[in-house]
């Protein structure tokens, strides 16, 4: 038995695939190793896994996961995946290996990530080769949901949001500024806690003005300070993954075409396509 998982910094995708490559799916919160540990990760899997997973009969898993960046990080999720699943093979990759694998398979071509967080690469087929550093959430992160939450949050506490999105932002939340200020400074998860704000973006319909603003804003930025700086950028098609990618696909679009880049894949989840890419890899295997 083989688990795929797929895991950004606020929820993780999991499918099961038995001994017929009958596919089982469940989620779980997500994992990021910048923001938690090996103990956290166990704990919370302990929690959120199914309790009838067969966990001693599994004999792989294969984990993509936001933050899996290097070394140090690598051994944070590998160690968490090999207490709860004792008798399997784990291997911790990066979600943006994910991407591009569920995006193009083995084919070249550009990927990105838009969700909790930003990400993007150049990929050959079978490895990225080149990447552009996001600088996460404090420092980048262009064009994410945590972006945008940001943006919205620091509208809400500097008075500039338009009277009407204030009015319903208070009464869907009932935050003061001190009370953000206080989740995003001293409590853990910040960039979670920025990034669950763009569903606000995505719902607010008493001044959609204000709101697309903001996501064109966030977009416009993630091309001219990302895509953009991949040398002949234009020569690719333009993929990308996540509920922020998914959800405003539309505004997307238009501006990967204002950039001049053809749009290829624009899909919320790389689940589906992850597992499918594990079993004709397996099935090369054979």
């Amino acid at each position: 038995m083989i688990i795929i998982a797929d895991g950004g910094s606020t929820k993780t995708n999991w499918c099961l695939l038995d001994d017929s490559n009958k596919k089982i799916y469940f989620n779980t919160e997500g994992y990021n190793p910048y923001f938690v540990d090996s103990e956290y990760i166990v704990n919370s899997l302990k929690k959120g896994l199914p309790n009838e997973l067969p966990f001693e009969k599994i004999t792989e898993v294969n984990y993509y996961g936001a933050g899996v960046h290097n070394e140090e990080k690598t051994k944070i999720v590998e160690l968490a995946m090999q207490k709860v699943f004792p008798n399997a093979k784990v291997e911790a990759g990066h979600d943006l290996l994910a991407a591009a694998r569920a995006l193009l398979a083995h084919e070249a071509g550009f990927a990105a990530i838009l969700g909790t967080g930003t990400n993007t690469c150049i990929y050959d087929g079978e490895k990225i080769t080149h990447n552009i550093d996001s600088a996460a959430y404090i420092l980048g992160d262009e064009g994410s949901g945590g972006y945008m939450g940001k943006k919205l949050l620091t509208d809400f506490i500097r008075g500039l949001m338009p009277k009407a999105v204030e009015k319903l932002f208070f009464e869907t939340y009932q935050l003061t500024p001190d009370e953000i200020m206080d989740n995003v400074y001293t409590k853990p998860l910040a960039n979670r806690f920025c990034a669950s704000f763009s569903k606000f973006v995505y719902d607010n319909n008493v001044n959609t003005e204000y709101t697309k603003g903001i996501v064109e804003e966030a977009f416009d930025t993630f091309f001219k300070n990302l895509v953009s700086k991949y040398p002949n950028y234009q020569a690719y098609s333009f993929n990308c993954i996540g509920s922020v990618a998914y959800n405003f696909r539309d505004i997307l679009k238009e501006t990967a075409t204002r950039y001049g880049m053809k749009v290829g894949k624009i899909i919320r989840s790389p689940i589906d396509d992850l597992v499918e890419y594990h079993i004709n890899r397996a099935k090369k295997s054979q």
